[in-house]
């Protein structure tokens, strides 16, 4: 069953259009990533969807709600990781997720819920003596006290050391094997690459592409890179002829192919009949990061200010 579906969303402020003519739907239990670089039109979209702002044009419909007009029902279902938030700093972390908990008739047992987001031994801390990566983990909590049906997550991993980020993916693929649906928006492509079921990506405003990240690499068509030294005697011109095309930054070779088995068995058998080592050599295919970039390129300085502005306009 659809956990989202958005029929032709439109949004605009003043002459643009933040959100234009979007469509598309998730499925319950899924990871979807919503991309796209600032201005783009994720923030508006996701704010609809939530219920914080309303539409120009449309359907959305939301766990079988419209979310400007589901009111308490609606909110009772759904669970909201701002990218940042306010706490009081005086309250400890127990005392705010009780609180945040008591007002949902379906609820986590606040221990056990501060345990699964990895803040058990500082329960009785305070708010004020908790580093930034510590705060965002009782934000994940907070949004996750009312146990909702789809979490909604901003970012999730802002301010997060490497260890962090991953213990942070580790609890999101726990929430989705336990059925929640998560929409997740984030700069880091690692991220939506490890964790989305399938991924949207906006540019201007507009739905560029969706699908898993697998799809939309093998749409995108983009080359393998191999990457190696060479010995100190050896040039470049040397090699032997390559599909791809070969750059040199700073004695680190890099080979762009489309043809990556036949480039690299072109160039180890080169390297085996002349008894050369070739240090670092590694055969990378294209990422969602690649095809992110190739798809977005730098927003419209017209696209960010209009989403900015249309942000400002809107204090939660």
């Amino acid at each position: 069953m659809r956990a989202i579906e958005v029929r032709h969303l439109t949004r605009g402020y003043a002459a643009v259009r933040a959100v234009d003519d979007v469509s598309f739907t998730v499925d319950e239990g899924e990871v979807f990533a919503l991309l796209g670089p600032n201005g783009a039109g994720k923030t508006t979209t996701v704010e609809i969807l939530e219920g914080y702002r309303r539409r120009d044009a449309g359907q959305v419909r939301v766990l079988g709600f419209d979310p400007a007009t589901g009111g308490r029902a609606y909110r009772e279902r759904i669970g909201i990781v701002l990218q940042s938030a306010g706490f009081e700093e005086e309250f400890s972390v127990r005392e705010l997720v009780r609180m945040q908990s008591s007002l949902y008739p379906r609820r986590h047992d606040a221990d056990e819920l501060i345990a699964l987001v990895g803040l058990a031994d500082k329960r009785d801390a305070r708010v004020k003596a908790l580093s930034g990566g510590q705060r965002r983990r009782l934000d994940l909590a907070l949004g996750l006290a009312g146990a909702p049906d789809l979490l909604f997550l901003d970012e999730p991993t802002t301010g997060f050391d490497p260890a962090a980020r991953h213990r942070a993916w580790e609890l999101i693929a726990r929430l989705r094997h336990l059925g929640t649906t998560i929409l997740l928006t984030t700069h880091y492509l690692e991220e939506a690459e490890r964790l989305a079921d399938r991924v949207a990506i906006l540019r201007a405003g507009r739905l560029v592409t969706v699908g898993s990240p697998d799809q939309l690499r093998d749409a995108a068509r983009l080359p393998s890179l191999i990457t190696f030294r060479l010995p100190e005697a050896v040039a470049a011109a040397g090699l032997p002829a390559l599909t791809g095309t070969v750059s040199d930054a700073d004695g680190v070779l890099r080979v762009r192919t489309h043809d990556p088995l036949a480039d690299t068995y072109r160039l180890t058998q080169w390297a085996r009949a002349r008894r050369l080592e070739l240090p670092g050599l590694s055969l990378a295919p294209p990422t969602l990061e690649d095809v992110y970039l190739s798809l977005t390129g730098e927003p419209d300085a017209t696209d960010a200010e209009a989403e900015g502005q249309g942000e400002a306009d809107h204090d939660r």
